[in-house]
Order: C-alpha cells, then structure tokens, then sequence
C-alpha cells in the first residue's frame, strides 16, 4: 500500500488556527490516507529551516509530495518553508488582499493574535466558565443559579466534556446533571432539584450499545455497563425528557464541537469562540 501523504500545521503560534483550518480541509478528501503533524512555534529563520529540512524528509520518506498548511504571518518564514517543496496552503492568503482593499490600510502581521491573551476580559470569563464546570461537574454542586445551561442524561452521555469544551472555548458556564437510577425510578418527573431551572436544561441523549462500550471501558462487567442496564437507563431519561419537554440531541455520532453549538443555539446563547 502506498504510503500516506504527510500533511503538516506549520505556525509562527500554537497552531491551532492552521490544524483547525487544514483538518476541515482534509475531511473532504476522504478517499485519501493523511499522516498529520503539528509544528507551532516556528517564528525565526532557524525553526523554519529545520521545519523545512523536516518536511523533506517526511515527503522523501513516503514518496509523496508533502502539504504544509500555514498559519505563518512573516512572509519570509513562508518563503523558508517553501523550500521543502511541499505544496503550501496559506490559511490567510485569500482573505488579506480583499480585506486590506475594503479597510483601505494595510494589515499589521503580529505572531500569536488569535490565540495570545489579547482580551483579558474575555480570557478571565474562560476561566471562571472552566472553573465553574469543574466544580459543577456530575451533580458536584447543585446551586445552578450562575449557570447558563445545565447539561441533563445517564452517566456517560458525553455531558462532561461539552461542559469544559463550551467553557474553554465559548466562556459559558455550564453544568452538569446525570440522572441516576434513583432519579429515572423514584419518579417520572424531573428531579426537583432541576424543576427550577428548566429554562437552563438541554438533554444528552445515546445509542445504548454506544454506552455500553463507553461503561465497559470505565466499569468493565458491572451491573452499571450491561446492555440491559443501558438500554433501560436511556429509554427512561429520553421519556422522561419528552414528557418534560426539554429539548435533546443525541451524542452518538456527533462531535463536541457540534453537539456544543446546537445546545447554545437552541438555549439562545450567543458567545464569540475564544
């Protein structure tokens, strides 16, 4: 088989713009096989000379021409880069021109604007939304009266990790609620700590033999991670949420990043990333 093609995220930064950008790229080309590297940081002729040196290398050894998907704002470190004979995809190019035109002034390259601490406003509300849904996590705390929304399903439906990603990346102070057996038989209401905040409430929802991979990896062979525990937790909490009328989406097949923007969008939440 041959080789995969080696696709690096060069930036003078982190590198996170061009990963993000080059890896939405990639995801059309699904026919291909992508062997990806990251290589922030790179901000002097030297870094980008090694960088180049790198990639040659990289491209020799599979026998493909490499891709270099660059966030670098210095024109010379490009050109540095260029010289490993990748083929180069400037993240910012097709937009500089255009918007220098509309503006009617040239742009000021600075290394690290999109992801230094340039509003700290802005980063501090990051880091309380963080801080907030640490201690908020898996029914920790149950004052939800500073949350914005409150994240409610079984264990293990992927309710953690959207809190800290709508935290990181959107300052939003997210909770969460799992609903234990107790809640899913004691009663076919919402538990009345929640009743409150209903207005705050989106529900996560999964395929139970999805959960039940996701428990066994945690729990392996407990009453907790059988399929019929599963399949009857999931369908309570489902009823038990269209009977409320709280609004849910499964997490199955979806991604953090999706999952996060369709609760915010459906709560009216409206937050600029980072």
């Amino acid at each position: 088989m041959p080789a995969s093609r080696p696709v690096f995220y060069v930036s003078d930064g982190t590198g996170i713009t061009a990963e993000t950008i080059g890896h939405s790229l990639l995801t059309q080309f699904t026919a291909e096989e992508f062997a990806t590297d990251r290589l922030p940081f790179v901000d002097t002729p030297d870094k980008a000379r090694e960088a180049a040196g790198r990639i040659r290398a990289a491209g020799e050894a599979a026998g493909a021409r490499p891709i270099v998907v660059s966030s670098c704002v210095d024109g010379d470190l490009t050109a540095l880069l260029a010289e490993s004979g990748a083929l180069m995809l400037d993240v910012f190019a097709p937009f500089i021109a255009p918007l220098e035109r509309e503006l009617g002034r040239a742009r000021q390259p600075r290394v690290g604007q999109a992801h230094g601490i340039v509003d700290f406003e802005s980063y501090h509300r990051r880091i309380n939304a963080m801080n907030y849904a640490l201690t908020h996590d898996d029914g920790m705390k149950l004052d939800y009266s500073e949350a914005d929304l409150i994240l409610v399903g079984v264990s293990r439906a992927g309710k953690t990790p959207t809190c800290v990603y709508l935290a990181l990346h959107h300052g939003v102070r997210a909770a969460n609620y799992p609903l234990t057996e107790e809640d899913l038989e004691a009663s076919e209401r919402l538990p009345a700590k929640l009743r409150a905040f209903r207005s705050k409430l989106f529900g996560l929802t999964i395929d139970p033999i999805r959960l039940q991979q996701i428990r066994q990896e945690r729990r392996p062979n407990a009453r907790y991670s059988q399929l019929d525990t599963c399949r009857r937790e999931v369908a309570q909490a489902e009823a038990m949420l269209r009977r409320e009328g709280i609004e849910m989406l499964s997490t199955t097949h979806a991604s953090i990043e999706e999952i996060s923007s369709r609760v915010l969008e459906y709560l009216g939440i409206n937050r600029e990333m980072y």
